[in-house]
């Protein structure tokens, strides 16, 4: 039987706990804080990045090293036949695509799986992978499953502070400010693996309705008769994260549901506060 190793990045919103569970190898995604190198989960805590972030330190994400890449495939395919790679999407970062370089210079046995997915989606993604090899598919079988159904995700993210959006680029310096003042918050979406507005609101509250009317809509809609799963994201205050999944929990009471906190990849940009609601297709159909 084919030796499958499983692999994925912290942008899957697993930490090294729910990795060694499950049984699937864990790169962490890098990032600098005033120019120092950083990675998730192992030099700083959630809880630890928004406080700094609050404090203006200057944040930015980046992709893997090649070299880190290198020797942790590396590793793997010393006890292993194949690895499948599931990283985060390629619509928000160069990773896979460099990923994909690099897999071609081992023969086939490295599959690098771009499925479009992020946060708790991609994590669905990988605990898939690990069922289909635990029950006898092959590297091949496995890889075609996940991007089959790559596209099957729906995102939204709103953000309580518009600063951290303006630091990184997503909006204007202009638009950040009479947003500010007119407590307009944008609602996202993360639709075909790539970020997008969704819809412009004012108050938190109009945005978190309007993110339940898009599940909903979707719901009823595209994923109409599919076996789905409904997710609810947030980033630092983990109260107000389990009193958002709770919320989106009862919307869509019936439905598989899971919470994870954003990765920091994403924190990045949005800052503490941001709240997510997801539907996406379950892969064991």
């Amino acid at each position: 039987m084919e030796r499958i190793a499983v692999m994925t990045d912290t942008n899957s919103g697993m930490t090294p706990e729910e990795a060694r569970q499950v049984g699937v190898a864990l790169l962490a995604m890098p990032f600098t804080v005033d120019g120092r190198a950083c990675f998730e989960h192992l030099d700083i805590s959630h809880r630890e990045f928004y406080a700094i972030q609050a404090q203006g330190a200057q944040i930015t994400s980046s992709q893997p090293a090649p070299a880190d890449l290198l020797s942790m495939w590396d590793e793997l395919l010393e006890s292993n036949d194949t690895i499948i790679y599931i990283p985060m999407t390629s619509g928000l970062s160069g990773s896979c695509a460099t990923a994909c370089a690099l897999a071609q210079d081992y023969d086939g046995r490295v599959l690098v799986v771009d499925n479009r997915r992020i946060s708790v989606s991609l994590k669905q993604a990988v605990l898939e992978a690990v069922h289909l090899r635990d029950a006898g598919k092959t590297a091949a079988e496995i890889a075609a499953r996940l991007e089959e159904k790559a596209l099957e995700s729906h995102i939204y993210i709103t953000v309580e502070d518009l600063s951290h959006l303006k630091k990184s680029g997503r909006i204007t310096p202009a638009v950040a400010a009479v947003g500010t003042v007119l407590n307009i918050k944008p609602v996202m979406k993360i639709l075909d693996g790539k970020l997008d507005m969704h819809r412009k609101v004012r108050g938190m509250k109009q945005a978190c309705q309007t993110m339940l009317e898009a599940v909903r809509a979707d719901l009823e809609g595209e994923f109409a008769g599919k076996k789905v799963i409904v997710a609810a994201a947030y980033s630092g205050d983990e109260e107000q994260g389990r009193e958002w999944a709770e919320v989106v929990r009862k919307e869509f009471a019936g439905y598989p549901f899971m919470c994870d906190p954003l990765p920091l990849s994403i924190g990045c940009h949005v800052g503490e506060g941001a709240l997510g609601a997801a539907v996406f297709a379950d892969y064991d159909m």
